[in-house]
C-alpha cells in the first residue's frame, strides 16, 4: 500500500475537530413470519419520535426506519448513542410483533410488495427512478467526520477515495436478494449502482470547482441540491464534514464503531500529510472501481490490487499496512480497542459470512430454504442489539 507524493502546498491551516455522526438504516421485519413489514403502523413511528426527539426519520421504503446521532466528539460517544438509538428502536417496535434488524438487505422479501412512504421528496424520487427506485429495498450506514475548512474538505476527500474498498470490505452484510445467495457480499452495491450519482467520487481541483460541478446539475433542474448526489464518499450537503457512505449497515453495532473509527484515522492521517507537504498518491478511478467491485463480491477474503506493487494482495495483508499507516492517529484518538475490533473482523468475517455459513448450517440440518433463511433473519434480529 505505497502512495506518498511529496507534491502538496503546506497550509497554517487549524487542525480540523475530527468529530464524529453516524447514521443508519433500519428494516423492520414481522418477528413471526420474519418478512418484511411492509405497512408498519403510524403509531410506532410516532413512538418512536416521542423517545428519540429529532434523532429518528422515516426512510424511502415504509418497511425502513433511519436513525442519526448528534454530532460526537468521541467514539464512546458514538457508541453510547448509537446504542440508545438501536435499543430504543427494538424496544418500540416489539409490542406490534416488530423488530429492527441491521443487515444492507433483507434474506428473502420481495422488492415489488414494498411500498415507499408517502413524502414529497420520496414521491419526487419515486417518480423520476421508475423501477429503480422501486427496487431501492437496501439499508446503509453512513459515517460523519467533521472537517471545517472547505479546501482541506475536498483535498482530503480526493484522497480517500483510494481507502473506499477496503472499508467495504469490513462491513458487508448483503449476500442474500429475494430467497438466494447472490455470490457477492454486498447485493447492496449491485442494488444501488443503478442510480445515477452514485459510485466512487469525482476529483476536483478545489471546493469551489466542486461547487461548479454540483450547481451545473441544479440550474439544470435535475437536482435541487447536494443531497441527491449519492456517491461513496461526497462533501455533506448539510454539514461541514465529510461522509462515507459505502459500508454496508453492520449488523454488531461494535462493527460499525470499528469502522468509523478507521475512517476517522484516515481522515487525521491524510491531514498529517497534507501538513508535512505530502499526500496519498491519486489512482485512477478506473483502478479504485476494481478494487470496490472485488470488496464487493468478496469481502474481507478479498484479494485487492496494490498499485504501488501492481499485484493482487491478500485483503489482511493490505488492512495491517493501514493500521501501521494510522498509528499515530490511533494513539491520538485513544482507539487502540477499536481498531483491534476491525483484526477481528477481518479473522472472524462480516455479517454477510455468518449469514451465509447459518444458512448452510441449517440446510445441511435438513432445513428447508424457507426455514434456513428465517433462522437467517432470528441471527440479525438477535445481533443487531446484542452489543446494546
Amino acid at each position: 500500500m505505497t502512495g506518498l507524493d511529496r507534491n502538496a502546498e503546506a497550509s497554517n491551516m487549524i487542525e480540523p475537530q475530527f468529530t464524529l455522526g453516524l447514521e443508519e438504516e433500519y428494516l423492520l421485519v414481522d418477528r413471526t413470519t420474519r418478512d418484511l413489514a411492509s405497512a408498519p403502523p403510524a403509531e410506532l413511528f410516532s413512538d418512536c419520535e416521542a423517545a428519540l426527539e429529532g434523532r429518528v426519520s422515516p426512510e424511502f421504503l415504509k418497511c425502513q426506519i433511519e436513525v442519526g446521532t448528534p454530532v460526537c466528539t468521541s467514539l464512546d460517544d458514538a457508541r453510547q448513542e448509537l446504542r440508545f438509538l438501536r435499543r430504543t428502536i427494538a424496544e418500540k417496535a416489539r409490542p406490534y410483533g416488530l423488530a429492527p434488524i441491521a443487515a444492507s438487505t433483507h434474506p428473502f422479501a420481495e422488492w415489488m410488495r414494498q411500498p415507499h412512504t408517502d413524502k414529497e421528496r420520496y414521491n419526487d424520487i419515486a417518480k423520476a427512478m421508475q423501477v429503480v427506485a422501486d427496487r431501492l429495498l437496501i439499508c446503509g450506514m453512513h459515517v460523519h467526520v467533521g472537517i471545517e475548512d472547505e479546501e482541506l474538505r475536498i483535498d482530503l476527500f480526493n484522497q480517500l477515495a483510494y481507502f473506499l474498498p477496503h472499508l467495504l470490505a469490513l462491513s458487508t452484510s448483503s449476500p442474500f436478494w429475494r430467497g438466494r445467495n447472490t455470490g457477492l457480499k454486498s447485493y447492496r452495491m449491485a442494488v444501488f449502482n443503478e442510480l445515477p450519482r452514485t459510485g466512487l467520487p469525482e476529483a476536483f481541483e478545489s471546493y469551489s470547482d466542486y461547487q461548479r460541478t454540483i450547481n451545473v446539475l441544479i440550474k439544470a433542474g435535475v437536482i435541487e441540491d447536494g443531497t441527491k448526489i449519492w456517491w461513496d464518499l461526497r462533501p455533506s450537503a448539510r454539514f461541514p464534514t465529510l461522509e462515507m457512505r459505502i459500508t454496508d449497515l453492520c449488523t454488531k453495532l461494535e462493527d460499525a464503531i470499528a469502522i468509523a473509527a478507521l475512517f476517522r484515522c484516515l481522515c487525521r492521517m491524510l491531514y498529517r500529510l497534507r501538513r508535512s507537504n505530502m499526500r496519498w498518491r491519486t489512482y485512477s478511478r478506473f483502478l479504485i472501481a476494481e478494487n470496490r467491485w472485488l470488496a464487493e463480491r468478496h469481502g474481507t477474503g478479498a484479494e485487492l490490487i496494490d498499485y504501488g506493487r501492481g499485484t493482487l494482495m491478500p485483503y489482511s495483508d493490505l488492512i495491517e499496512e493501514m493500521i501501521d499507516l494510522v498509528q499515530e492517529d490511533i494513539a491520538f484518538f485513544g482507539c487502540e480497542a477499536e481498531i483491534g475490533r476491525i483484526r477481528k473482523i477481518v479473522a472472524e468475517g462480516t455479517s454477510a459470512d455468518r449469514q451465509i455459513s447459518l444458512y448452510e448450517t441449517s440446510i445441511a440440518k435438513g432445513s428447508s430454504t424457507d426455514e434456513a433463511l428465517k433462522d437467517v433473519v432470528d441471527q440479525l434480529i438477535a445481533e443487531t442489539v446484542e452489543d446494546c
